[in-house]
Formats: structure tokens, C-alpha cells, sequence
């Protein structure tokens, strides 16, 4: 029987990532998303509902998240599910949660006080009169055509 366990989350972070390390030094990385949903009911009333998902990072990705991820910042999470049990110490039941094992994630917005772009670079964008663009360093390669330019 064939089967597929793969998970896309696109959310934001509800608390800032915990990293920790295996006795090997394998670092793993802990953190919560929050993925909205929007819909309209038959009445035309407008909801929002929620969803909370724990995900976990291994390896230079688990470093990577807790470096760069911040409560707040939108993230792009793939992974696949993995369902967790345990016995509880304190009721002796049987307990269980399902969670993402991350594999690949991908930042989204600009990164908070950063200068990798974010407020400072968005701004500049806005006193730049529009139409004009700088002209390229005297040494650069010649650019390539617009699409407009093309003869066909």
C-alpha cells in the first residue's frame, strides 16, 4: 500500500524558537506557528479560525531557525506529520500529539531592524521617483533586453 506524509504550513510564529543539542551536539530546535483561515458562512458572516502547530528543526536548519526566527515572523514550512506518545507521570494514561518534523523552511518579510532590507529599503523605494532607475557601474555586463525590446 502506498503512502505520502508531507506537510506546507505558512504562518507566524507564535514564540521565539528553543534550540537545544543532543549529547552528539545535534541541535533541535522547537517552535509554534499559528496558520488563519478565513471563510464566510451561508449568512454572509466573516470568520477566523486558527490553527496552532508545534514543528521541530534538526540538524543546520534547527540552527538556522533559532538564529533568524523571531514570535511574530511569517515562515514557510515543509515537513511531514509525526505522532508523539507518551505515559503522562502524573494520571499514568497513555498520551499522544501530532506534530511537524520540519524539513525546509523559508523566511518570509524582510528581517526586524536587519539591513537586509525591511523599513530602510521599503522607504527608499518611496522617494525614488517612479520611472527612473539608476544607471548601471561603468564595468557592469550589458543588461539584458526587455521583453518589450525583443524584435519577434
Amino acid at each position: 500500500m502506498a503512502s505520502y506524509n508531507k506537510v506546507l504550513l505558512l504562518g507566524n510564529l507564535t514564540r521565539d524558537p528553543e534550540v537545544r543539542y543532543t549529547p552528539k551536539g545535534t541541535a533541535v530546535t522547537d517552535l509554534g506557528i499559528a496558520v488563519n483561515r478565513q471563510y464566510t458562512l451561508d449568512t454572509g458572516e466573516k470568520r477566523e479560525e486558527v490553527t496552532f502547530v508545534d514543528v521541530t528543526f534538526w540538524g543546520r536548519t534547527a540552527e538556522v531557525a533559532a538564529e533568524y526566527l523571531r514570535k511574530g515572523r511569517s515562515v514557510f514550512i515543509e515537513g511531514r506529520l509525526q505522532l508523539d506518545t507518551w505515559d503522562d507521570k502524573q494520571t499514568g494514561q497513555k498520551r499522544s500529539k501530532l506534530k511537524v518534523m520540519g524539513e525546509a523552511m523559508q523566511m518570509l518579510g524582510s528581517r526586524p531592524g536587519g539591513a537586509g532590507g525591511g523599513e530602510e529599503a521599503e522607504e527608499g523605494s518611496r522617494n525614488r521617483p517612479s520611472g527612473r532607475t539608476a544607471a548601471p557601474p561603468k564595468n557592469a555586463p550589458p543588461a539584458e533586453p526587455d521583453e518589450d525590446e525583443i524584435p519577434f
